[in-house]
């Protein structure tokens, strides 16, 4: 049966690569771009079925303006991939809170907003998936990358979450974490923070040096990445986290077996806390 997808970001990278992969099986896709030049070439990829439109996910207007516009010439969005995104580089105390505010406002209440205008006629039909595209750093984090980590872990929360409370409403909803892709991330969809300390030029910098220094040689290949995504999409019982790559796996267990570390070597003063009624 075709499947109908929203997918926000589909100018380049991750996005770019599951609209292609989905559009390449017959389905039909609804895909996002913030300029109107962009609209032409990715309708082209498949005349009738993918379908362009315009929409910054920071604009809440427009994001209502642009779900009803995919839902019109769809029929119905089976499918949401939130994204767009994009990450700021430096340490925490150089981000200016302007620059932490536009993260955000991109990373976290961007797909809030277009979840929130796609949840209402999936609740109707009680069905629907939404595949939220949040990163490995939502997991683990990377020294220089703070803020972006930060909005990462926001949106998995935010995930894990939704996920318990649409599930009996039948919405299925998935978390997919990336390692690094062979995409623009590390050159065009990164912003490097305005104002640097020197003080921050050791550990803190190396996530900027890394990213310049490994632009096209990551380890993901987004093509397979996109197959991946479209077997969650397809999955009856999908996972609410997936990791995607080797690295992703990697940096998500250490992250995992620290956390367990700390709760074992821990345990006694966690539970040193309970009030019992001796206590008074």
């Amino acid at each position: 049966m075709t499947k109908t997808w929203l997918i926000t970001g589909v100018s380049g990278g991750l996005g770019r690569a599951i609209a292609q992969a989905a559009l390449a099986r017959g389905d039909a896709v609804a895909g996002t771009v913030r300029q109107a030049a962009a609209l032409a070439a990715f309708e082209a990829l498949a005349p009738g079925r993918a379908h362009g439109v315009v929409m910054d996910v920071t604009d809440e207007a427009a994001v209502k303006v642009a779900v009803a516009e995919a839902e019109t010439r769809l029929g119905r969005i089976d499918i949401l991939v939130n994204n767009a995104g994009y990450g700021l580089v430096g340490a925490v105390e150089e981000a200016s809170l302007d620059e932490v505010r536009a993260q955000f406002e991109t990373n976290v209440l961007g797909p809030l907003a277009v979840l929130k205008a796609v949840l209402p006629a999936m609740r109707a039909r009680r069905s629907g998936r939404i595949l939220n595209i949040t990163s490995v750093s939502g997991l683990a984090v990377w020294a220089g990358t703070g803020v972006y980590c930060a909005s990462k872990w926001a949106l998995e929360g935010l995930t894990q979450t939704l996920a318990a409370e649409v599930a009996e409403l039948g919405i299925k909803v998935s978390n997919i974490a990336p390692g690094g892709l062979r995409t623009a991330f590390s050159t065009g969809s990164k912003r490097i923070v305005a104002g640097k300390l020197a003080d921050y030029d050791g550990l803190a910098r190396d996530a900027e040096r890394i990213m310049a220094d490994h632009a096209g040689h990551e380890p993901g290949d987004p093509a397979k990445a996109a197959l991946a995504v479209l077997a969650i999409a397809d999955a009856d019982a999908p996972p609410l986290h997936l990791l995607l790559g080797e690295d992703a796996l990697t940096y998500a267990g250490y992250a995992a077996q620290a956390l367990s570390a700390d709760i074992a070597a821990w345990k006694d003063l966690s539970l040193s806390i309970a009030f019992t009624p001796s206590d008074g």
